[in-house]
């Protein structure tokens, strides 16, 4: 156990690093993010009123959106000079290095969430800091169970040349009780009467597929990867 979390900090950290030195992914992420929350601004946002409850559905697009590109631009490293590979054949447990990846997907889009929110707040006059526990607990739980999902596809891909393509049209199918929780959890805080019940409500169900979804993967990994 104690070796499987060592190789998935370490494969954090190096993921870290080299972010850090590059702020590729990151600058992509968040631009790509910002410029799709303001084109809806244009669109659903009429005399300075927004138009229903399009903050909470716009915000998660924009995440789903966003840490799409994320997963095909972090992958897109492993894939020079055989990565991947490399990591594959060292002697390490290999749903570590799954975890490792997932911790660092996680991190790049909560950092990009970080950005979107106070943005959407304020162009659409969403009330999304009335409950701000809530609300993390939302993004937190959709954006785990998200990249959970994702970063097994986006690594059994990674050597695919028709990546960019397939990577949305298997992530999205099964990702729609995700975004779909996400969305309704998010609309019930937006409410003139926050409705708090609902809204953990719907943490539950997405709690409950961050189990599913990373026992699955945990379970697949070494397999598909194998393969």
């Amino acid at each position: 156990m104690v070796m499987f979390l060592d190789v998935a900090l370490l494969i954090l950290k190096k993921d870290f690093a080299i972010e850090w030195r590059s702020r590729e992914v990151i600058s992509t992420t968040v631009f790509f993010a910002v410029s799709c929350v303001l084109m809806f601004s244009f669109a659903f946002v009429r005399e300075g009123a927004p138009l229903g409850d399009a903050a909470a559905g716009i915000l998660w697009v924009a995440v789903a959106f966003s840490g799409t590109l994320a997963l095909g631009r972090s992958f897109e490293r492993e894939r020079h000079g055989d990565t991947l590979k490399a990591l594959l054949m060292a002697p390490t447990p290999r749903p570590a290095i799954y975890v490792g990846k997932l911790l660092g997907m996680v991190l790049l889009m909560t950092a990009t969430e970080i950005v979107l929110v106070p943005l959407i707040g304020l162009l659409f006059q969403a009330p999304l800091f009335a409950r701000p526990l809530l609300l993390a607990a939302l993004l937190v739980s959709g954006t785990v169970a998200f990249a959970a999902v994702g970063t097994l596809f986006a690594a059994m891909l990674v050597r695919s040349r028709t990546r960019d393509v397939l990577l949305p049209i298997l992530l999205y199918p099964i990702t729609v009780p995700v975004m779909i929780a996400g969305v309704k959890g998010t609309s019930a805080l937006l409410q003139p009467a926050p409705e708090e019940a609902l809204a953990w409500m719907w943490i539950g169900l997405l709690t409950a597929l961050d189990v599913v979804f990373i026992t699955v993967a945990l379970w697949v990994f070494e397999p598909l990867m194998t393969d």
